[in-house]
């Protein structure tokens, strides 16, 4: 077949990868073969470039149980007979063009990774990045992806716990939608998504009809100027359905009757299939007009590649087929087969007794690599150097700190995460706004897992390196603030055109940062997502990478919120001799860009402090020293202090020395740093442990009374600081409610 421009870039090929396809099959593809290839060739699926990247990461430690990037999901072993199943992936691009199918489609593709393992998906978390909050696109962007979330996670019944939301000029054009979901594997319970020689391929779920049809190979895969353009590309969610089909595929996969299961998500059954048989060694034989669809007319090229959602693709042991039919049945599903895994490296795809498709498996299953050279970007050396603005009279502190926690991304996420349901299956003990991860117990355990998801992009903007370290650190950090170790991370990678060689210099340094803070923290990377061209009109968003974190608690009761427990308790800030602003403390922070109106210089990280604060919090909650911890990031100590007193509705006085630049102690975000409070009679206890890991300690004041008052800096009554926290993301948006 002559291929024009046009058809390639409708699939985000390159002439020079038709080439490639040409060569490998020894002659032209037809149209199918053609839909094949530019989707699992696609950035989205194949990893174009980033796969070279990503195995400078760390990805084996103890309790990992299968490969990274081998299957849909990280495992790690918790203890007891029971594994964690997690992963983080992007629904970006689809959420800009129809942001509430977009991100209920995101939930919902998630869920299906962690079921793919055979695991019980119990817990949902979200990043989301959106343009200023007064923009009205941002604003209905917003509305879209926070109803959509909700609408299908509260329906599907898998709680919403956790997750961020920041707002940011450079995701005006590209709003970030990140979702990640946790489940729990019982011992013996994995599956596999590989198709051995022999198995039956069988459909379950939704019928396939042309939503998400170029999904992967043209929506995730390349910019777009246009969002009206694309609207036929997103997929629509049924969360009923879902629901359903969760229960089922458990089932199925607890008869033993299964040799693999997969999900059908970006490139629907062209990638479930292929990849499967590729891990298998296995070749396929497929007869698209066995597969149900919805609607009329479609053409194996549309059925292969429909991205319809609630589909997965189970790989049946032979002579098991009526089994798994039977229990499909039972909860009202229908059972279609499909195909065979056979013998040989390739996939033939007939329509009836018609031959549509022939194609080498491993051709197909391995795309190709790039590793174009980074530049350094251009406005590093401005933005690095730039002189920070004098500071503010000192007097000002108060109404500083009443402003800051206003700021949209500081002020409490409530009115967001009120609308998830987040107590669904009843498994979570600390929920969302009560510390800085959730906390879910472990059923027939003393265990209790937390969970957290974290990024900075201004970080990452200004030093991509130790953009992607710190947000290794904070997720991590978030979830030993409630007493856990954490274990292991899963990534999100958010940038735009790779092909630039600014945005490749972004994309390595920060691997680079993610993989030196994995290895100094003891946590690999057990599974992740790479999202690129994140960019319209040539303007990329800042480079974002995205850390889920998971952790275990070996004793759910020892669990830590961020609240203040009670009055008379002792405030200590542990990572830091006492309080004293340094100008380079404001790189980079909320006060700088939010109050004083840049952003500028350079943020670092100390990965060694990190670890040794991160373990000290979790023996301390082990040795149940402390009362509440909460760690310092966003707006800083002061906004540390005020978030706790909030949460717990217990004030505090405190009398430390404020040194050097004042705005710098107060709101500037040097890492690794946690606000935590102690009864009294722990004192000696929790101070003794802090010099045992040679971690610092400043004791601030004690806790108590309805105000926040700093001896000779601020005095703000409790009344005050919340209207402006619990009221300011509203007021942002525009919102009265």
């Amino acid at each position: 077949m002559s291929v024009s421009q046009e058809q390639l870039d409708a699939i985000a090929l390159s002439r020079a990868e038709y080439e490639l396809i040409v060569r490998k099959l020894d002659r032209e593809p037809n149209e199918v073969e053609l839909g094949l290839f530019g989707a699992l060739w696609s950035e989205h699926c194949g990893y174009k470039h980033s796969k070279p990247l990503l195995r400078l990461l760390p990805t084996t430690g103890a309790g990992v149980q299968i490969e990274a990037g081998s299957e849909n999901a990280g495992v790690v072993d918790v203890g007891d007979g029971l594994s964690v199943v997690f992963k983080v992936e992007s629904h970006n691009h689809p959420s800009a063009v129809e942001p509430y199918q977009g991100a209920a489609t995101g939930v919902g593709g998630i869920i299906r990774d962690i079921l793919a393992m055979g695991a019980r998906p119990v817990a949902l978390l979200n990043s989301l990045r959106f343009g200023p909050p007064d923009d009205p696109r941002t604003r209905r962007l917003f509305e879209g992806v926070v109803a959509g979330i909700s609408g299908y996670g509260n329906c599907v019944g898998v709680p919403d716990v956790g997750g961020e939301v920041v707002f940011d000029p450079s995701y005006a054009a590209n709003p970030l939608v990140n979702a990640m979901c946790v489940g729990i594997l019982p011992q013996g319970g994995l599956v596999r998504a590989a198709a051995p020689p022999g198995s039956t391929l069988m459909l379950a779920g939704a019928p396939a009809g042309r939503d998400g049809i170029h999904g992967a190979s043209g929506l995730a895969s390349r910019t777009f100027e246009d969002d009206r353009e694309m609207r036929p590309t997103v997929q629509v969610g049924d969360p009923f359905l879902e629901k359903v089909l969760i229960e089922a595929c458990l089932e199925i996969a607890a008869s033993g009757c299964l040799e693999g299961m997969q999900d059908l998500g970006a490139a629907g059954l062209t990638s479930s299939a292929i990849e499967s048989a590729h891990r298998a060694g296995a070749g396929l034989e497929l007869d698209v007009a066995r597969v149900p669809r919805r609607e009329s007319g479609m053409t194996p090229y549309e059925v292969m590649l429909s991205e319809s959602q609630e589909r997965m693709l189970l790989i049946v042991k032979p002579g098991r087929e009526p089994e798994a039919e039977a229990i499909l049945e039972r909860w009202g599903l229908h059972g279609a087969v499909i195909g065979l895994a056979v013998e040989g490296g390739a996939v033939r795809i007939f329509d009836g007794a018609e031959p549509v498709a022939d194609a080498p498996v491993s051709a197909l299953a391995d795309a190709p690599q790039y590793r174009p050279g980074g530049a350094r970007p251009f406005y590093f050396d401005a933005l690095q150097n730039a002189p920070y603005p004098p500071p503010l009279d000192a007097s000002e502190a108060g109404p500083l700190l009443v402003r800051l926690l206003g700021s949209p991304n500081i002020a409490s996420r409530r009115p967001i995460y009120r609308r998830y349901d987040h107590e669904v299956q009843t498994n979570t003990l600390i929920k969302p706004g009560a510390a800085d991860a959730a906390v879910l117990r472990l059923r027939g355990s003393e265990r209790a897992i937390a969970v957290a998801i974290d990024g900075n992009g201004r970080a990452a903007y200004l030093d991509p390196y130790a953009g992607g370290a710190r947000a290794v650190a904070e997720a991590c950090r978030n979830v030993a603030a409630t007493g856990a170790k954490p274990l292991a991370v899963t990534d999100c990678l958010n940038f735009g055109d790779p092909q630039k060689p600014e945005v490749y210099y972004q994309l390595e340094q920060c691997v680079r940062g993610i993989a030196d803070a994995c290895a100094a923290l003891g946590v690999p990377v057990v599974s992740g997502n790479v999202s690129l061209y994140n960019e319209t009109r040539g303007e990329p968003i800042h480079p974002t990478p995205i850390i889920g974190a998971v952790g275990v608690l070996a004793r759910a009761d020892d669990r830590l919120a961020a609240g203040f427990a009670a009055p008379g308790d002792l405030v200590y800030l542990l990572g830091a001799p006492g309080v004293r602003g340094e100008e380079a403390d404001l790189a980079g922070s909320e006060y700088l860009a939010f109050c004083l109106g840049q952003v500028s210089g350079r943020p670092v990280i100390d990965l060694n402090a990190e670890a040794r604060l991160q373990a000290l919090l979790a023996r301390l909650a082990e040795n149940r020293a402390l009362r509440s911890a909460h760690d310092c990031s966003d707006g800083g100590l002061a906004v540390a202090v005020a978030e706790s007193a909030l949460i717990g509705g217990v004030g505090a006085a405190l009398d430390a020395p404020v040194e050097g630049r004042w705005d710098a102690a107060l709101f500037g975000e040097a890492a690794s740093r946690a606000i935590v409070s102690l009864a009294p009679g722990k004192e000696t206890e929790a101070l003794a442990l802090a010099r045992e890991a040679s971690v610092p300690a400043a004791k601030l004041g004690v806790t108590g009374g309805a105000r926040l008052t700093w001896r000779g800096v601020l005095d703000e009554p409790l009344e005050a600081l919340r209207a402006s926290w619990e009221g300011g993301l509203n007021a942002a948006l525009g919102r009265t409610g």
